[in-house]
């Protein structure tokens, strides 16, 4: 039968725009579907307090960039909007240790190290990948941990994607032998995380979805796929049918779409919400795979607020500087531009303990112990301003299991390991060290205190690569066992634990996936 696209793509962030941009080059006529809205520089929030352009809370008509996901054992942050987690994210790019592409349960099915270099390089050149060219107060500070350590060749200026031209200039496009749209050079505001409004963040709607959208690709927002259903044959092999409605209306009408290819590519939480859903009804022959192997890439998030009134930690970009802490572990710097103080009301004074009941006498000891200081982080100084955010991760591996209950939400179980704790050691230590370097005092998400949960910004999995059906979801050129022309390709189909920030490896796949799929014939 005639179908209106050849490929449907669920999701705009780097899978999704790797995926619109390389198909359309090919000839195929792609429509991306986006839950949330349209961006442009003077859209982004001047601070984190203006909730309704920062958080995606739609029930409550916040349409922003950041949506935040509790479970049992872990809290999310991820993006929303045209252009996915690069709206939100904090532009870091680096390459995973030989260690992850030799463990999980793609490991054996291809040379993924060398196989995938070449990707690796042209996803670096397509986001614009460049070196960090300045440390500001808190990667100093950083870099005073890694001199007290005795590790100081471990610290570097990370390569981020960001243009570095002339501060508030305007200039034609620097990427794309001038296809690409006109960029302005970074200011260090330290923004980056609530938006980037000086049009110097190389997020993917500066790149991926706009040249993608000079090639013909279709670019819908505000709307949210709710179901896949096959067309005749159970296995698509006649298309499928795609039913949408919209993200951000009480009322609206279902919107029906066909294609003879489908895309996942809403990360973890949408894809894999989607996947648990369609496999009870509409696509029975999804792997049982669907919902394990996610991972967090262990991480902690800890913050430290310095007391000298001198410092501003706000400046640079969002992570400027890493700290590689051991084979397995490594250290960032995260900052908010300065006046995004809103995060202060989710944290507490950093303690640790085996039960809430501890870590709340602890809490209250420790307000009791240092009233100045802590008066002086929630209502004196500015909370960007003086703070920064210790994002701490390992390589070392373990995996929840994502199900869904009887009401359609998703839920988290312990799979392999042991649960995810915000408690660790190392991480513990390293916190420490930042205090004292910068002479300041921890604060954590209150949840950490509450309930032991830690976060993260980087859950991975859900659909992961295996030799068959029974071993993943996907094989290892991202087609989906059981269906015909049909794909995930985002965070859902990261098969092991990176250990870093993982936005370059997931367009390196993304890459490595489309290049896979031949050019279309008439």
């Amino acid at each position: 039968m005639d179908t209106e696209y050849d490929y449907v793509i669920v999701g705009s962030g780097f899978g999704g725009s790797v995926s619109a941009l390389r198909l359309s080059e090919k000839g195929y006529k792609v429509l991306v579907i986006e839950k949330g809205k349209w961006f442009k520089a003077k859209d982004f929030p001047k601070t984190n307090w203006n909730f309704r352009r920062w958080l995606w809370m739609p029930k409550l008509k916040f349409f922003g960039i950041m949506k935040l996901s509790i479970f049992r054992h872990i809290a999310i942050i991820s993006g929303t909007g045209v252009g996915g987690g690069s709206l939100v994210y904090a532009n870091t790019l680096p390459t995973p240790k030989t260690a992850f592409f030799n463990s999980g349960s793609w490991k054996d099915l291809e040379a993924w190290e060398h196989t995938l270099k070449p990707f690796y390089q042209e996803a670096l050149k397509m986001l614009g990948a460049a070196q960090n060219p300045k440390l500001f107060d808190g990667d100093l500070g950083l870099q005073k941990v890694a001199e007290d350590l005795d590790i100081k060749e471990n610290f570097e200026a990370t390569r981020v994607a960001v243009f570095f031209g002339k501060p508030n200039i305007t200039q034609k496009d620097p990427y794309f032998n001038g296809e690409g749209p006109d960029r302005s050079g970074c200011t260090f505001c330290g923004a980056c995380m609530t938006g980037c409004r000086y049009n110097a963040k190389n997020t993917l709607d500066m790149n991926y979805l706009y040249l993608a959208q000079k090639n013909g690709a279709e670019i819908i927002a505000e709307n949210e796929v709710i179901d896949v259903q096959s067309i005749h044959a159970k296995d698509g092999s006649e298309g499928y049918e795609v039913l949408t409605r919209s993200s951000t209306k009480w009322l609206n009408q279902n919107r029906k779409i066909t294609t003879k290819g489908v895309i996942f590519s809403g990360g973890v939480l949408g894809t894999v919400k989607l996947l648990l859903k369609l496999k009870k009804k509409s696509l029975q022959l999804l792997s049982n795979k669907v919902g394990e192997d996610i991972r967090s890439n262990n991480e902690t998030l800890i913050s430290v607020s310095g007391l000298n009134k001198e410092k501003n930690y706000s400046r640079g970009v969002a992570i400027g500087s890493i700290l590689n802490t051991d084979e397995n572990s490594h250290l960032e710097i995260c900052r908010y531009g300065e006046g995004s103080d809103a995060w202060k009301l989710a944290h507490l004074p950093y303690v640790t303990g085996s039960n809430v009941a501890s870590r709340i006498f602890k809490t209250l000891v420790k307000l009791f112990k240092n009233p100045i200081d802590y008066f002086k982080i929630y209502f004196v100084n500015g909370w960007s301003k003086n703070t920064v955010v210790l994002l701490f991760m390992q390589t070392l591996d373990s995996t929840l299991k994502f199900k869904r209950n009887i009401f359609g939400h998703m839920y988290s179980t312990v799979s392999t390991g042991k649960a995810p704790t915000p408690f660790i050691p190392e991480s513990i230590q390293l916190a420490k060290a930042y205090r004292k370097a910068i002479n300041g005092v921890s604060t954590s998400f209150a949840l950490a205190t509450l309930a032991g949960i830690p976060s993260t910004a980087h859950i991975l999995g859900g659909a992961v690569m295996g030799e068959n059906i029974d071993t993943g979801v996907i094989d290892k050129h991202n087609k989906v066992f059981g269906y015909k022309n049909m794909f995930v390709i985002d965070g859902a189909m990261i098969s092991s634990n990176p250990g870093v920030n993982p936005s370059l490896t997931i367009t390196a796949i993304a890459e490595h996936a489309m290049d896979q799929i031949p050019a279309k014939t008439l």
